[in-house]
């Protein structure tokens, strides 16, 4: 569990009117879907959230939290891909859900620290993505500094750039004060109810896991649409980051770093209820398709207890982003939702200041207003880079289901295995179809090892004890339920020999040990 679901106030969830009629429903409360919920309740709307777990427990929960301008060199990445145009535009929305954001919380009485943000960078490769960055920071507009290195780090660096008047928060304070906000205006938040259907229907129709409801409007704010019109899941790229909390000796460097270089290197200090932690973030790599998550956590312990000795981790967590190939968020009304369904995914792992802009851009979508950098970003170009990228990733998915399914192929028979050790899982098959066999917590479960949303053949997350699919991202328990991502069904139980159900339970799904 993150830090910052940790040290959570509690965040009761609301009961729900099923059969009603709101004028917005959105899916999803994280950063996105709540501020959407607020701005519309504000304009006098009825407005109603669903959230399939808890408030903040995705990827809003596990951010670090960091409400910044300078983003590492995203801008670089998006001014080589797009124009100059759309940089701006980028810019002028993040600047405004930065500054909504902190206006809130102002107004809320919500704590936050204003930090300067830094790139750094400790190779030539490094500085030259400094150049780049810098140049698209001065394209845009944005006040950053070059200098040669950055005292405060106990480690050597070939450079750096400074943006002052950033900020870092406590996330999910900012989600609890605005859960707060919408049920002052009279909204609701009903937390465990997976949505799994919208027809767009005039009035839309939403299916969640108690029944069905109405609303002239519907958001989805769920990090990636949890539906496949439009092909966001093939638009863009699953991945996943790991995040620790250390205590060290001496003093925790004050402002917000970043590394220009790959796997990257994310550092600001928090505190927990014993003092200040340093966060140590980064070594992402796409989800499934790594071969021991575990390693990579390891990792980036080691690099953290090599540049600060005497570092003691405390504890760690992890998030899931999605990223577009030309890094610009997608944002508005999704194809086939005959305007009455909307989307926001595409962040990059920017999503404290994405998020808000995509609600501002949203709520004016809603509201009939006129944002121009919202404009610019809807109807921004599709480059040729964009296409090659896009097929790339592509490339990725389809060799990754290739792999899944030939590795199943030649699996043992799940009848012929031994119950995992503890913390353990793997692909096996149940006659012909890939299942998945773990054991956690004393518990082997055995499961269909198929994503419904596409078919891909799940691998196991031996960090995080999951079942996580290559394909886009979609991520579910050892006992087949649904964790994120854009499946909206979980892994179906297989009558398993380890197991021994009661009479009654759901066979094959669980064996006490």
């Amino acid at each position: 569990m993150s830090l910052w679901l940790e040290t959570s106030p509690a965040i009761p969830t609301d009961p729900f009117e099923w059969d009603g009629r709101y004028d917005t429903v959105v899916v999803g409360a994280g950063l996105t879907g709540l501020a959407t919920a607020v701005m519309l309740a504000r304009s006098g709307g009825r407005v109603a959230v669903l959230e399939a777990l808890t408030v903040g427990a995705v990827t809003t929960g596990n951010t670090t939290g960091k409400v910044s301008l300078l983003q590492g060199t995203t801008l670089a990445g998006i001014r080589r891909r797009t124009s100059d145009r759309v940089l701006c535009a980028y810019v002028d929305g993040n600047t405004a859900g930065q500054g909504w954001l902190l206006d809130f919380l102002d107004a809320q009485g919500v704590p936050y620290e204003m930090r300067d943000a830094v790139t750094y960078a400790t190779s030539a490769d490094g500085v030259d993505r400094l150049e780049a960055e810098l140049a698209a920071l001065q394209a845009a507009g944005l006040p950053a500094g070059r200098t040669p290195s950055a005292p405060e780090l106990p480690f050597a660096v070939e450079g750096a750039l400074t943006l002052g008047g950033q900020a870092q928060v406590h996330p999910m304070l900012v989600l609890a004060a605005l859960t707060a906000e919408l049920r002052r205006l009279g909204g609701r938040v009903v937390e465990g109810e997976r949505v799994t259907a919208i027809s767009a229907s005039a009035p839309a129709v939403i299916t969640s896991t108690s029944g069905r409801t109405q609303a002239d409007q519907v958001v989805l704010a769920t990090g990636t649409p949890i539906l496949d019109r439009g092909l966001y899941f093939a638009k863009t790229a699953a991945e996943r980051s790991y995040v620790a909390a250390f205590r060290v000796p001496g003093d925790i460097p004050q402002a917000m770093y970043l590394s220009a270089e790959t796997p990257a290197r994310s550092l600001r200090q928090a505190a927990d209820a014993q003092g200040d932690v340093l966060l140590v973030g980064g070594n992402g790599h796409p989800v499934g398709r790594a071969d021991s998550p575990a390693q990579r956590l390891a990792e980036l312990t080691a690099w953290a207890e090599e540049r600060f000795p005497g570092a003691e981790r405390t504890q760690w967590w992890a998030a899931q982003d999605y990223r577009s190939a030309n890094h610009v968020p997608f944002v508005g009304w999704l194809p086939r939702g005959r305007g009455r369904v909307f989307l926001a995914t595409g962040y990059a792992k920017w999503g404290m200041t994405n998020a808000v802009a995509a609600a501002l851009s949203l709520a004016a979508d809603l509201t009939g207003e006129t944002l121009e950098w919202a404009r610019v970003l809807h109807h921004r170009v599709t480059r040729p880079g964009d296409l090659a990228e896009g097929v790339a990733m592509n490339a990725s998915v389809g060799a990754s289901a290739a792999a899944g399914w030939t590795g199943a192929a030649t699996a043992p028979e799940l009848a012929d295995v031994p119950a995992p050790p503890e913390g353990n899982g793997r692909v096996v098959r149940h006659g012909l179809a890939p299942a998945g066999i773990s054991t956690v917590d004393g518990v082997t479960c055995a499961v269909a090892a198929v994503c419904p949303h596409l078919g891909g053949v799940v691998r196991w997350n031996d960090a995080e004890l999951s079942w996580d699919c290559p394909l886009h991202g979609s991520r579910f328990a050892p006992d087949g339920s649904v964790l994120e991502g854009p499946a909206t069904e979980p892994l179906a139980p297989v009558p398993s020999p380890l197991a021994h159900a009661d009479e009654g339970e759901d066979p094959a799904t669980r064996v006490e040990g």
